[in-house]
């Protein structure tokens, strides 16, 4: 005993050194080796056992219970038996004792031990663990104790760590399934009792008119309802520790839910009593500051119950009442994530929907309450005054509701579905956050999209389907389109932060108005022509404020102001205009609902729309309101260039319906169409100029990009202002634009010269004219490039070398864009197109190996080269082609592949990814004309990139060399494989007849290898490609594969699957897993599986007989991947209890 105690004080002092602040690291090292030394003793638990019961050092008590948890979690199994009947009595005794006087922290790691050994023994050995749980619970002095223990049970043993067996795993589930009825008993009994037992019947006077909750909007849910009552009784007035008792109960149900199946175990009367305490966070309370809620939360670092778990404390009647607050609202919080548990199941039993239609109709009852206005409170500070967490679980209930159950409650008569959504547009509207709102926002697109669906399921109803819902979707509209106007919400719109990027490069004002226009935009889908009609009244009025800025604008010298000076009229104005551009893109956003089947019948109000855009552009860039002075510059000025970049952008968007418009009128008068095409050009030219704002400049480009991209009108050629921009071109005027602009003005001549005119029979396209006219304009703009190829002998280390690399980034960009813009067009709009290239793609060729130790000008040739290959590689020929491949392959030689490629992130490594690129462009080139360069790229593949990258992580290099390798296997197949379809069938013919069989087995190495390392992209990659190749070509099936690496992948793949590596992909790994087993069933059970039982590490012979015996022979998916699952687990499962062993140890 006096050695313990030594040993006690000893241990003591280490902890206490360990974490004092001024203990030196390599102290520490020296203190947590000990520690562990002493850890590992056999009997090292009876030291802790008396460690426990005689210390007050919490850090001791910490330590002593982290040895339990190590012995019964890993050694359990070689623990003399008579030791785990005494630990099993001790621990539970020492339990009770202390679990007053000891921090919560660690009551609840000694429940987890306690816990952790019924994980183990229970029933066999600890047949009464689970009988004492429940035994607590119900003795109303240690009911706290008895909840804890029965929640660690739940989260430990329903959904167990991988450290036990699939049959324990499956044993334990369905022990604790049979238990289920009495625990949700006992609970139910538990919150009745304490509802009952502080309910305030007898005091309360009966309701006021003002609090008349059964007679409201869902009055007809709770007609003939037994609970109806009992929801309309006042709220029980719980004491401290009765409230801390009552979390505790819910905290066990919302675990408990989280794995219960659905079924009629979960009663009508546990249902009404969650809802009971549900109606606590509908009570106006305090809120609680944000640390004392969220520390109540929070579990320890076992992830169990803590603070709200506590022994109350007594200190005063004020500080028990803001206790109280606190408890009430989190009792509601934590009712709710019991209601949302049960909601978030999809699958349903029938005898269930009854009590999920009840269920519906208590919440929605809250819901009423929550949204309720009286004299003293507006629903909005109702909310504001609600616990945010119990809002966000109100909110998360009703987006499971929408779009996991609408489907099944909508149609049944007991569910007023229209009230409903009146109640949530209330609940929308007023909510106290951004992130509130957009939450419900959300909603509401689930809810139109499940609308949308249901319409167009059934076409005959559609009617009477809207009819039902339009009054909604009417006030939902207007509602959304007032939340994002200034007009009506200035202050909460300018709360919004329009400057920092999200992760998805937009600002929260831009997220808040991208979100409501999908809303605006689904409900126009359902009601096109009262949408319209809501909106465009709207747009016309701002628009007017808009079109009257001439008459204020006034000239003095050279230059103009606009005469607005007021502050509150540059107030007013500044919303008008911010108002404007929010109309605007909402009507572009509604384009797509004007065209295809419904161009015909919506016409009129497309033409409204385009009319008064194209009307907007002209007076725009007539007036160049974007270069007024204004009397508030830095809100002033950036409204107006918004407003008129907006209406460019709308109008682009009506690109698609202008195209329409012209198929529909080329044989009829087309007065109105030229009219709207000319007026946009004359819009958008004045603006192609560097003086320009470069938001606005762009907005011009693309809308000029667009019509002659999308529209192709035929005079367009002819207009004087195209004619104009035409000419700056060819005068090289344009390359003093910003890089994108000068590009999206190219691009927009070229497609004008070479796409094809709708509408119009190949005789009368002007080709011959157009095709003059484009080598015209490519000669201007590639005049400084072509003059290039004279400087062939240049040194690359002259200071002339940077004005070239100038030249080279400024065309080749022009150049690659011109031949995208057509990849995808007619072969005569390529053959014009690489006629005029034609000199500088042979230029380009020329510089190419003079700058090849330049890797930024490399990069940007090999992207030219590469758009070439893909557009225009049959405009090029096959002898021009092979001249660009031969001089690639003889200058990338392997000490340039490798100094490029170790350069990770550099422009050297995207020159060899762009190279690999080209190579995948010829090798799936179908014919024979590259056949021949298939030797050389799949050397420069195998021995000189691969050899680079094998064993480095280089993801980029790697992921398109991989690729270029399938690509030459899938293409090329019969390069390796010649069998013929005539000998596949001829009985006794030779079996796959190969060539070129070492490179094959080379490839496949690379493959097998990339499995082997961590890069989950590639791997991912690359079982996708052996699949592929497996079902487009058999590839498993291959004599060759089969006999000698199909169970060389086989094993790779579940070594993978037992190292947990890349368990992201366990789904796919099994699937391929087994394609591969399923060439041959009967090899792979009675070959393949005992030798690989039998290379197993780390396992003894009776384990490896279980492991066979568990692995059935079954040839379906469903079946085998079990199998596979539960041989890994077990495997696993089996090697974590023996490297845990004590040496010596004798297993019966």
């Amino acid at each position: 005993m006096a050695s313990e105690e030594a040993s006690l004080r000893a241990l003591e002092s280490l902890m206490t050194e360990f974490f004092h602040s001024c203990t030196t690291n390599e102290r520490k090292r020296e203190i947590e080796e000990l520690l562990n030394n002493f850890a590992q003793q056999t009997g090292a638990w009876r030291h802790c056992l008396f460690f426990l019961s005689n210390t007050r050092n919490e850090y001791v008590m910490m330590y002593s219970l982290t040895v339990f948890e190590n012995l019964v979690n890993k050694m359990w199994i070689g623990v003399a038996s008579q030791d785990k009947m005494e630990i099993r009595s001790c621990l539970p005794k020492l339990l009770l004792e202390h679990h007053k006087s000891v921090p919560y922290f660690i009551r609840n790691k000694l429940c987890k031990v306690i816990v952790d050994i019924g994980r183990q023994d229970w029933p066999m050995f600890y047949h009464d663990f689970f009988t004492n749980t429940l035994q607590l619970i119900q003795s109303p002095a240690l009911a706290q104790l008895g909840l804890v223990m029965l929640k660690t049970t739940s989260e430990e043993l329903a959904c167990p760590r991988e450290d036990l067996s699939v049959a324990r795993k499956d044993e334990l589930r369905k022990l604790l399934q049979d238990q289920v009825p009495t625990m949700l008993g006992l609970l139910t009994g538990i919150l009745e009792t304490y509802w009952d037992k502080h309910s305030i019947f007898a005091s309360t006077p009966p309701p006021s008119p003002t609090s008349g909750e059964s007679v409201e909007l869902l009055g007809t849910l709770f007609q003939g309802s037994q609970y109806s009552k009992l929801l309309c009784q006042p709220m029980a007035a719980l004491d401290n520790e009765s409230q801390q008792l009552c979390c505790l109960v819910l905290e066990c149900l919302a675990h408990l839910f989280s794995w219960i199946p659905l079924s009629t175990s979960i009663t009508p009367t546990l249902l009404a009593s969650i809802f009971h305490f549900a109606r606590f966070g509908c009570d106006l309370c305090t809120k609680a500051k944000s640390g004392s809620f969220i520390s109540s939360m929070s579990s320890s670092s076992n992830g169990h119950l803590n603070a709200g778990t506590m022994p109350p404390t007594s200190n005063g009647g004020g500080r028990q009442t803001e206790c109280s607050k606190v408890d009430r609202s989190r009792l509601g919080v934590l009712a709710m994530t019991c209601v949302n548990e049960l909601v978030s199941k999809n699958c349903v039993p029938m005898d269930f929907e009854e009590y999920l239609l009840r269920m519906f109709q208590q919440t929605f009852f809250l819901l009423q309450r929550l949204t309720r206005e009286n004299n003293a409170h507006t629903v909005k500070s109702r909310l504001q005054e609600l616990d945010e967490s119990y809002l966000e679980k109100f909110t998360d209930f009703l987006r499971l509701f929408v779009s996991v159950h609408l489907r099944r409650i909508e149609s049944s008569p007991q569910f007023p579905i229209v009230e409903f959504l009146a109640l949530l547009f209330k609940y929308t509207f007023n909510q106290p956050t951004h992130e509130g709102y957009f939450a419900c926002l959300d909603i509401w697109s689930v809810f139109l999209d499940f609308l949308t669906t249901k319409i167009k399921s059934r076409l005959a109803d559609r009617e009477i389907v809207l009819n039902r819902y339009k009054d909604a979707l009417v006030l939902l509209l207007r509602e959304v389109l007032n939340r994002v106007q200034f007009r009506y919400n200035q202050v909460q719109l300018e709360e919004l932060d329009d400057e920092t990027l999200d992760d998805d490069q937009q600002t929260e004002w831009q997220k808040y108005l991208r979100q409501s226009l999908e809303v605006v935009a689904k409900v126009m889908e359902l009601l096109p022509s009262h949408a319209f009609s809501t909106l465009f009244p709207i747009l016309q009025e701002n628009l007017d404020v808009y079109l009257g800025l001439q008459q204020f604008i006034v000239t003095t010298g050279t230059s103009r102001r606009l005469n607005i000076t007021a502050e509150n009229d540059c107030r007013r104005l500044h919303c008008s205009l911010r108002d404007l551009s929010s109309l605007l893109q909402a009507v572009g956003r509604l384009a797509e609902h004007f065209i295809g089947e419904i161009f015909a019948s919506r016409f009129n109000d497309a033409l409204a729309v385009v009319e008064r855009l194209v009307e907007m552009t002209v007076y725009g860039s007539r007036t160049s309101l974007y270069d007024l002075e204004t009397a508030v510059p830095s809100v002033l000025k950036p409204d107006l260039i918004d407003v008129h970049a907006q209406a460019l952008a709308a109008l682009q968007a009506y690109s698609h319906w202008l195209a329409q418009f012209y198929s529909e009128v080329h044989n009829q008068n087309q007065s109105q169409f030229v009219n709207l095409i000319t007026s946009a050009v004359d819009a958008s030219s004045p603006l192609i100029t560097a003086k320009v704002p470069e938001k606005l400049l762009l907005c011009a480009c693309h809308l000029m990009v667009s019509i002659t991209f999308t529209v192709r009108p035929v005079f367009m050629v002819t207009l004087p202002a195209v004619q104009n921009i035409f000419n700056l071109v060819t005068q090289n005027v344009t390359r003093r634009l910003p890089l994108e602009a000068h590009l999206l003005v190219c691009r927009t001549l070229s497609n004008m010269l070479l796409l094809p005119w709708p509408n119009l029979p190949e005789s009368e396209q002007q080709w011959q004219t157009r095709s003059s006219n484009h080598a015209s304009m490519l000669v201007a703009l590639t005049r400084e490039y072509r003059m290039l190829r004279g400087t062939v002998n240049i040194s690359p280390r002259r200071p002339e070398m940077h004005d070239l690399k100038a030249v080279i980034q400024q065309t080749l960009p022009v150049l690659r864009d011109i031949v995208e813009s057509i990849s995808g067009e007619s072969t005569k709009s390529r053959q014009i197109c690489y006629q005029s290239l034609q000199e500088s793609v042979q230029v380009s060729l020329t510089l190419f190996p003079i700058f090849i130790q330049q890797p930024d000008v490399t990069d940007e040739m090999l992207a030219f080269f590469l758009t070439l290959f893909q557009a225009l590689r049959v405009q090029m020929g096959v002898a021009f082609t092979g001249q660009i491949l031969h001089t690639f392959l003889s200058l990338f030689t392997r000490e340039q592949l490798a100094a490029s490629i170790l350069q990770e992130g550099s422009a050297g490594c995207r020159v060899v990814q762009k190279f690999l690129k080209i190579l995948q462009v010829v090798v799936q080139e179908p014919g024979q004309a590259f056949k021949p360069f298939l030797p050389s790229i799949l050397s420069l593949c195998m021995e000189q990139v691969y050899p680079v990258v094998a064993e480095r992580s280089s993801p980029d290099v790697k992921a398109e060399m991989f690729e270029l390798l399938y690509q030459i296997l899938h293409q090329n197949w019969r390069y390796f494989f010649k069998t013929s379809i005539l000998t596949s069938v001829q009985r006794g013919a030779p079996e796959d007849a190969m060539e070129n069989e070492t490179q094959f087995i080379a490839a496949m190495q690379a493959f097998g290898q990339s499995f082997l390392q961590p890069d989950i992209h590639i791997f991912k990659q690359n079982l996708s490609y052996l699949e592929s190749l497996n079902s487009k070509h058999k590839l498993y099936h291959r004599k060759l594969f089969r006999t000698s690496m199909l169970f060389h992948f086989i094993n790779v793949l579940l070594q993978v699957l037992l190292h947990k590596s890349h368990d992201l992909l366990q789904e796919e790994i099994t699937l391929a897993i087994y394609n591969m087993a399923s060439v041959d069933f009967d090899a792979f059970y009675s070959a393949f599986m005992p030798e690989f039982l039998n290379s197993c590490q780390g396992v003894d012979t009776n384990q490896r007989a279980v492991l066979a015996r568990n692995f059935k022979i079954e040839r379906d998916l469903p079946s085998f991947t079990q199998s596979v699952q539960r041989l890994v687990n077990d495997l696993r499962y089996y090697r974590l209890c023996n490297s845990s062993l004590p040496t010596g140890t004798i297993k019966l």
